[in-house]
């Protein structure tokens, strides 16, 4: 990583979930201002609360544009959208909360187009809040893609050990089967290709889950699935040089991938790959949003109502998605 810091947009999330704790925990780290100049966009009277409720002693700034932030540990830059409610409880669907969480992504898209950030790192919403707030979208993800006029991106999950990228995601199974076709297979294998060459990997090696057990063995399982679907999109890119193997079973396949024979796996539906990656810890996965103009990481975890307000929440995987969108942005600067 170079010299320059980027500014990165934290999204607050959704306000009655643990969103508010975890950006103000992961705030008081000093590892996150050596990578990056963070600044929240959400509503300052409720990072103060969480700041309250987990014990802490950071101070919240409010602000009106980036270029007003001083980026020092131990205060908040906020720009603050003031739209929470001081009564508004933690741990119970609001529209009002969901509608807010619409309302920082929107911001924090805003600024970016402008170039007034770097990178975006979304805090998690709840989609059924989401939705009651007016904002029918299946979750961060494709939300992003329309407020940035992307037609198509991809959802990547980054641990430790894993990186998976996902073919189809906010979907039924029925409907991902249906929707799963060679076109899709090779846009989605060339935007993970992609990243992974951005972020310093030459010739990434990739693996290409099945759709069906033993991914069809032959067609015993199924109706020709993989050589319909998927086997003409990895012909293509296999005969551009790359590294790829499958469709390969997924349950052998992310064994070999946890112990380091792939740099990326292509998963065809939501489970088949946010199911490992989660085993893992949820503490420890990234989610990456794959295809957009800007730069956008996340927590891998919701909204977890059950303990918001408690001041328990874990922010790792908050310090990890900052940490990870401070290095791509750094790449790309």
């Amino acid at each position: 990583m170079s010299n320059y810091l980027p500014v990165i947009g934290i999204t607050m999330g959704d306000a009655a979930g643990v969103g508010p704790e975890i950006v103000v925990k992961s705030l008081t780290h000093e590892s996150v201002y050596r990578q990056c100049r963070p600044l929240v966009i959400g509503d300052a009277a409720r990072l103060e609360q969480a700041n309250r409720i987990v014990g802490g002693s950071t101070k919240v700034r409010r602000i009106a544009k980036p270029s007003d932030a001083h980026y020092e540990r131990g205060t908040i830059d906020c720009i603050d959208l003031a739209l929470i409610p001081a009564d508004l409880p933690f741990g119970v669907l609001s529209a009002l909360a969901g509608d807010a969480a619409y309302q920082y992504i929107a911001r924090a898209v805003e600024l970016a187009k402008a170039d007034e950030i770097d990178a975006i790192c979304t805090a998690p919403l709840n989609k059924e809040a989401l939705h009651a707030g007016g904002h029918k979208y299946p979750g961060h993800t494709e939300m992003l893609a329309h407020l940035t006029g992307i037609e198509e991106v991809s959802m990547m999950l980054v641990a430790p050990k894993l990186r998976v990228i996902h073919v189809t995601t906010h979907i039924g199974i029925i409907d991902a089967i249906r929707k799963i076709e060679p076109g899709l297979v090779q846009r989605t294998l060339e935007r993970g290709h992609a990243t992974l060459v951005k972020a310093g990997i030459a010739n990434p090696r990739i693996a290409v889950c099945g759709i069906n057990p033993h991914a069809g063995e032959n067609g015993l399982f199924g109706y020709g699935e993989e050589e319909e679907k998927i086997v003409p999109a990895v012909q293509v890119l296999r005969e551009r040089g790359w590294d790829i193997e499958g469709p390969l079973p997924a349950d052998t396949l992310f064994f070999r991938a946890g112990r380091g024979d792939f740099d990326l796996v292509v998963a065809m539906y939501h489970d088949q790959g946010h199911g490992p990656v989660k085993v893992l810890g949820l503490e420890a996965g990234v989610n990456v949003t794959v295809g957009l103009d800007v730069i956008r990481t996340s927590v891998d975890h919701g909204t977890a109502f059950d303990i918001a307000g408690k001041g328990i929440a874990d922010e790792r995987s908050l310090l990890e998605a900052l940490r990870q969108g401070a290095e791509l942005a750094t790449r790309r600067a």
